[in-house]
């Protein structure tokens, strides 16, 4: 799974976006998160991820705490 931090998050919107390790940033949104909590996120956490291809590009999803 790749490793990153939160970049950005929109809580009005239910989305946000994560910046991978290797400098990939992929959407996210509040349905697709798997075991976190959307509403307990923050901008810089370290999170690992999925990514998963959609229509409308890369998505990420089952974010989990990183250490």
């Amino acid at each position: 799974m790749p490793a990153g931090r939160i970049k950005k998050i929109v809580p009005d919107r239910g989305f946000g976006f994560v910046r991978a390790e290797d400098g990939l940033e992929v959407f996210f949104h509040r349905t697709e998160l798997g075991p976190i909590d959307f509403d307990s996120l923050e901008e810089g956490q370290p999170v690992t991820f999925e990514v998963f291809d959609s229509p409308k590009g890369p998505r990420a999803r089952n974010l989990q705490q990183a250490s």
